[in-house]
């Protein structure tokens, strides 16, 4: 029981700090994610939207802290009883995103290991399992250093994980695992595999009353039996899907997106919502722009905001860009800030900046 008590204690301490750690690499993901959870759609929490950035800074701070806690073996019963709720709470959330398909990635390992509904819940399971055990054995979790000791590491972990929570939201991720990485060629990442398409299957029905034949082709009803009532078609295994699938550029002329991956030199300014817009980047944006053009570059801007709100913002800062349209998801995904800037070469991404770095981006 000791070999089990101490293995679970490291796999589940390990794992906690991992998870919170890739999350807090990129709290404003999993902010994202929250929200999502929150929203009418899944669980009617509408009232704590707001709240979803402070939710996931605290979280995954307690994840990391509480991973470091189990594995000291510091307070014990308060560190299991943490750990127990807050694997529940989980494994609710994961268990109700798969039963009901609401959420198609629960953000559990951030973009770094994406995950199916399923398999979150799987995973969670597993973690619950190892957390009762720890929780049913508690007394058997030894201290490896003195209480002060302990007490200041602990210390020293949370301050470290408030630091890093603090760089990346006023910059960006330290690791970027989404798709639009630099150095991304995002035409090259939109192509389909012709060799690893989506495989459906074709269920022909056959009979009345009760005494219903179903058989399964892969395409055309079975040979000489034209007879059926009715077919469905279910999709039996997913295909190749490409990395980025949702990179789409609208103006008032139809979809621009192929001319602006054409340009040899394009900043494109992201805002994907310009009412929740941080002024003082707006602010800083009539600088870079004239910086960029300065350098060569052409300059757009892309929101998913209404055209009034664009006309108001165009004017309120007397940036004179050209605004499109693009879905507000993708510009989130692109780069962690409101507003931001991508520099692209040939539809090739030579350069990401938060507002905060917009002077240090090299043009």
């Amino acid at each position: 029981m000791k070999v089990l008590v101490n293995f679970c204690r490291v796999f589940v301490g390990v794992l906690f700090i991992f998870s919170g750690l890739i999350k807090l690499n990129d709290p404003l993901g999993f902010s994202y994610k929250l929200d999502e959870y929150f929203s009418a759609a899944v669980l009617g929490l509408e009232f704590l939207q707001p709240l979803a950035l402070p939710l996931a800074i605290f979280l995954v701070i307690l994840e990391v802290v509480l991973g470091v806690m189990l594995l000291l073996g510091f307070q014990r019963k308060f560190t299991i009883w943490s750990l127990l709720l807050m694997i529940l709470f989980f494994t609710f959330l994961t268990f109700y995103s798969a039963y009901f398909n609401k959420v198609t990635d629960c953000g559990c390992f951030g973009d770094a290991i994406p995950l199916t509904p399923w398999q979150s819940f799987i995973k969670d399971v597993i973690l619950l399992l190892m957390i009762v055990i720890l929780f049913m054995n508690v007394q058997l979790i030894r201290p490896l250093f003195a209480k002060f000791t302990s007490t200041i590491i602990i210390m020293l972990m949370t301050i470290g994980c408030f630091g890093l929570g603090y760089y990346v939201l006023m910059h960006l991720p330290v690791l970027d695992f989404r798709a639009y990485q630099v150095g991304t060629n995002i035409n090259e990442s939109m192509q389909p595999d012709p060799n690893r398409p989506d495989i459906y299957g074709y269920d022909w029905y056959y009979g009345e009353d009760g005494n219903e034949e179903i058989i399964t082709t892969d395409g055309l009803p079975p040979t000489g039996k034209p007879n059926y009532t009715k077919v469905e078609t279910r999709l039996i295994e997913k295909g190749y899907e490409p990395p980025i699938n949702d990179f789409a550029i609208s103006s008032n002329e139809g979809d621009i997106t192929q001319e602006v991956l054409a340009e040899p030199k394009i900043a494109v300014l992201i805002m994907y919502n310009l009412r929740n817009a941080e002024h003082g980047g707006m602010l800083k944006l009539t600088k870079f722009i004239n910086r960029s053009k300065a350098a060569g570059y052409k300059v757009i801007a892309l929101s998913s905001s209404s055209p009034e709100a664009t006309k108001d913002a165009n004017e309120s800062y007397k940036l004179g860009l050209e605004f499109y349209s693009m879905d507000g998801t993708a510009l989130k995904t692109i780069v962690r800030s409101n507003p931001g800037v991508m520099l692209l070469k040939n539809g090739v991404i030579t350069g990401k900046s938060h507002w905060n770095d917009f002077e240090e981006l090299s043009l």
